[in-house]
């Protein structure tokens, strides 16, 4: 159905003679900013003597020393001085793209939509119960619009005129609304009223259908912020309580929530305990327990127990209003396919017009001819894409998965490379303490006890993996001076007398502390995944501590049924050691990793598979992932702990932490798009039919009438069946 795009960056030789090419790329269209820098990269090689470039024509005149390189080693010069400009030259070609959208049509509401077809429905009944009512059609032309199918038929498309006409008018061209309004008009002239509402009959069910689908995705985004709650309760400063509008909640104020009131800020839990139902906003159905400073957000529901929440977002600004505002845009944001639909059954509408005016040259048959403007493939296709994808949105939504757009579903559908994050993404992103040794007669709990008193401050998350042990067995932290932090090396303080220093291998050895006592033991633990803390007192080392951040549960098999999915290539790309990632990748059953990678190191391994034509959907938690989420055809954000952030940068947000959505999401991609391709068989099958049977005469207008339309209601029809799809079926 397309044409499979060159590489952005792939160079193709377009003329060679000795010591002189020229090379056409894709990019260089992007470039025309940068042409001087990228002429003056090429001139510091010293083996290109001149070089020219032309944006218009993408190609780039270059006259080299033959007998210093040959043309496949030149051409990899070329190709890494491009590439520096990739970020840059992706960022524009995909402006280009979405520019190149065409703009979504009309859309009515299910309540009019109602009332056409039941005033449809009676005139059609007086109609058929009134025979007196057809015209002939040797009548005048101004009697024939006077009868009361003809003037229920005007009355009924008069929105159709404003969109049909005045589209016309705009854009010079016919729409599918045109081509209607031509039809009904047409029938309406060789007395056939009856029919001309006919048309009008089908075309409103299929419209109505349509429209039904739209309304319940809507309907499922407005249940996530449906608060039912016109009042909070505002704690006052002496701990008194008033009740004040929920529009008059500001950043700041201390909410009171009681059991079986929703919550209507997002914010922290400051005093109190609850069970709070959050299925609204991440999908999972098994209420979480809420304690001092867990976080809370809007439209969730207490179930049990009473909370103070500190207002930290309020009204549109809270994570489930922008949640709505960015679903309900998704409908702009329109897949390929879907775009390729749109225009392609545009170019498709003038041809009923040219194939009704021969119909009519060569048979003199004005029922053959009118039902060549009455068959048509336009609404079908159109609506074989916007319905499907609608509908896969409107069941992603309720499971607690925001899709941005169609977009996003087909290339997810069609996505063969998947890139991981390691920190929250394939770990839980909650480092814990599995391991510990101690040197001589020195304790655990002393050991703990002791890193604890020089990382009670710190929020890093080994630090917070140590406390946590220390409270877990009961442990009170010793009354300890000033807490020093050394940064990327560790923190010391002191314990009356005693300096207690607690960090990596190299912050003890700059302190003239013997590490080697204990390499052997920190051998193993690394062998496990583990990173190792160092605790010392004064000059001698007490122990090492193991940290292991514990892999999602049920990751490995999301990834193989991933695989199975079709996902050639799995990677993981991160910024931790390359001992961590290599044991990660090990255990996960990854196909390759990359480690120490800064933000913009992992976009540019994506474009750079982007150039090799892989399709990459990048996993990560939406904040130092930002950059590689946002160059990756799709980026998603798995689990609700990164929220806020998920809004922001991915395509696709996975509120729930259960990684089985993913390939969940993925086989819901795949199924929407067998059913966009299903409509389209449906479509081209049915109205091709009609139009041999209509050409050859068979095939009355009314009958041409309702075969166009049943194909239209077939596909709505079809798509519907995506509301229905039961995401946790497919996660089991």
């Amino acid at each position: 159905m397309f044409v499979k795009k060159q590489d952005l960056f792939k160079l193709v030789i377009k003329h060679s003679l000795t010591g002189r090419i020229r090379l056409n790329c894709r990019a260089l269209r992007y470039l025309n900013e940068f042409n001087e820098e990228i002429l003056r990269d090429l001139l510091d090689t010293k083996i290109i003597k001149k070089a020219s470039i032309n944006n218009i024509t993408k190609n780039i005149l270059i006259n080299y020393d033959s007998n210093m390189i040959d043309q496949d080693d030149l051409m990899k010069i070329v190709t890494e001085v491009l590439s520096s400009y990739s970020l840059y030259a992706y960022k524009e070609e995909r402006k280009e793209e979405a520019s190149n959208i065409i703009v979504r049509e009309r859309e009515e509401d299910v309540k009019d939509i109602a009332k056409r077809l039941a005033i449809n429905v009676s005139l059609i009944g007086y109609s058929l119960a009134t025979k007196k009512n057809e015209i002939s059609a040797t009548d005048p032309i101004y009697k024939r619009f006077l009868s009361v199918p003809a003037i229920g038929a005007v009355y009924l498309t008069k929105s159709l005129f404003n969109d049909g006409i005045g589209g016309l008018l705009k854009t010079k061209k016919p729409n599918a609304d045109t081509l209607t309004i031509s039809s009904i008009l047409a029938s309406i002239l060789t007395g056939k009223g009856t029919s001309a509402l006919t048309i009008i009959l089908l075309s409103d069910i299929a419209e109505f259908m349509t429209s039904y689908t739209m309304k319940k995705t809507r309907e499922s985004i407005k249940h996530m912020m449906d608060l039912n709650e016109d009042y909070v309760w505002k704690q006052e400063e002496n701990g008194s309580v008033r009740r004040i509008l929920v529009d008059d909640v500001k950043v700041g104020y201390k909410i009171v929530v009681h059991t079986g009131e929703k919550i209507c800020v997002d914010g922290i839990v400051i005093n109190g305990e609850a069970i709070v139902d959050q299925s609204a906003v991440t999908g999972e159905y098994m209420p979480d327990i809420k304690k001092v400073g867990s976080e809370v957000f809007s439209g969730t529901l207490v179930k049990n127990g009473n909370i103070i929440v500190e207002t930290q977002r309020a009204g549109d600004n809270t994570v489930v209003s922008r949640i709505i505002n960015l679903v309900e845009d998704a409908a702009y944001n329109k897949a390929k396919i879907q775009d390729y639909a749109d225009k392609f059954s545009n170019y498709l509408i003038p041809f009923n017009f040219v194939l009704a005016g021969a119909t009519y040259i060569a048979t003199k048959s004005m029922t053959r001819a009118l039902n060549m403007m009455i068959i048509d493939y336009s609404c079908g296709i159109k609506l074989s894409t916007a319905t499907a994808f609608s509908a896969a949105i409107n069941t992603a939504v309720r499971n607690g998965v925001l899709i941005k757009g169609g977009n996003y579903i087909e290339a997810l559908a069609e996505a063969d490379t998947l890139i991981l994050d390691k920190t929250g993404t394939l770990t839980q992103g909650k480092p814990e303490v599995l391991d510990m040794v101690t040197v001589d007669d020195v304790s655990c709990k002393e050991l703990i006890a002791i890193a604890a008193t020089a990382e009670e401050t710190s929020s890093h998350p080994m630090a917070n993996a140590i406390l946590s042990k220390a409270r877990m067995q009961g442990i009170e932290v010793p009354q300890h001076g000033e807490i020093i932090t050394h940064v990327a090396k560790g923190v010391e303080t002191n314990i009356e007398e005693d300096i207690v220093r607690v960090g990596n291998r190299l912050f003890l050895q700059e302190n003239d502390i013997d590490v080697d006592v204990l390499n052997d033991e920190v051998r193993d633990l690394k062998k496990k995944g583990q990173s190792i803390i160092y605790v010392a007192k004064n000059n001698k080392l007490l122990g090492i501590i193991g940290i292991q951040d514990k892999m999602r549960e049920n990751m490995k098999k999301s990834l193989n049924n991933i695989r199975y999915q079709g996902v050639d290539e799995i990677l993981l790309l991160t910024g931790d050691l390359k001992e961590q990632a290599k044991i990660v990748a090990k255990k996960m059953g990854i196909d390759g990793y990359k480690a120490e990678l800064l933000p913009e190191d992992k976009a540019k391994t994506i474009l750079k598979l982007q150039s090799k034509n892989s399709k990459v959907i990048m996993v990560g938690d939406g904040i130092n992932d930002a950059p590689a989420l946002a160059y990756s055809n799709v980026g998603i954000s798995l689990g609700g702990s990164c929220t806020d952030a998920a809004i922001e940068t991915a395509d696709i947000t996975i509120q729930s932490d259960d990684p089985m959505t993913l390939p969940a999401i993925m086989n819901l991609s795949k199924k929407t798009m067998s059913v966009v391709k299903q409509n389209f068989g449906l479509v081209i099958g049915i109205n091709s039919l009609g139009l041999v049977f209509s050409a050859a005469g068979v095939l009355p207008v009314f009958w041409g009438a309702v075969l166009h339309n049943s194909s239209t209601i077939f596909v709505v029809s079809n798509s519907i069946r995506l509301l229905f799809t039961n995401l946790e079926n497919i996660r089991k």
